[in-house]
């Protein structure tokens, strides 16, 4: 028979199981913060370079080959922008609407020749390198031999231009002044927007890709990682918080 004085007393719980918990919360926290940390750096990489667009009035789209081997019809704009993005994905479009008319209307076409929009948009200060200013945004017009290709039509308007051992284009004007498609961390690219979609991602090769739908390019802060994480770690401690008040329920 059970003595009295224990009758009443409530089996207190199995420390076993608050150990557990708490475990539980030990090994999945480090979990979260890889993870989590591990996304925002993935999203705060990005390459600076010069990204190519063509257009034949009806907006600006990425193209779909290099300026180098790109031949523009007569009628036709070309746009380039020098912009911060992961790759062709994210890229910043030309901040000039491509029209032909307010760009080549004062030059009269000519027989056997082409007449070529050329829209040379170097960005915003925020993606310039350290120390460079960008240069006022340029739209020309170019009067070219038939055959003549994207980049012929730029070099035409916009020279002098440089470009890498591997044919990217570094530099248009002289700006920048130095480096080419160098990768930059600490910056997030934005989501392309539905209005502008998105085209096969690519290094910045200059064949492929979209804008964010203002044109700009800019990006998040990388505050979605901060916020995921804590909202992780917060689950993670009300489980711990539950199983500790249901124990104390048990004891009560």
């Amino acid at each position: 028979m059970i003595p009295a004085r224990r009758a009443g007393r409530p089996r207190r719980p199995r420390r076993g199981a608050r150990h557990r918990l708490l475990a539980l919360f030990v090994l999945l926290l480090p979990v979260c913060l890889v993870g989590a940390l591990g996304t925002g750096n993935a999203q705060a990489a990005g390459y600076r370079y010069w990204s190519f667009w063509e257009s034949d009035g009806g907006g600006w789209s990425y193209a779909t080959q290099g300026p180098a081997t790109a031949r523009p019809a007569d009628g036709t704009v070309t746009g380039f922008r020098f912009s911060v993005s992961e790759d062709g994905g994210d890229a910043a479009r030309p901040r000039h609407a491509p029209d032909f008319a307010a760009i080549c209307g004062d030059t009269p076409g000519r027989e056997g020749r082409k007449r070529i929009g050329v829209v040379v948009d170097p960005g915003t200060a925020a993606d310039a390198p350290a120390g460079e200013r960008p240069p006022a945004l340029r739209a020309e017009c170019a009067l070219l031999g038939e055959d003549a290709t994207a980049a012929e039509a730029l070099a035409a308007v916009a020279e002098p231009l440089r470009y890498s051992g591997q044919g990217l284009l570094c530099a248009i004007s002289g700006y920048p002044a130095t480096g080419c498609g160098e990768q930059v961390t600490g910056r997030a690219p934005a989501t392309p927007s539905a209005e502008t979609g998105r085209t096969p991602d690519r290094t910045p090769d200059g064949t492929a890709g979209t804008a964010d739908a203002d044109g700009t390019g800019g990006g998040t802060d990388g505050g979605g990682s901060a916020v995921g994480l804590i909202a992780t770690a917060a689950a993670v401690l009300v489980l711990v918080v539950a199983g500790r008040r249901q124990a104390r329920r048990r004891r009560g």
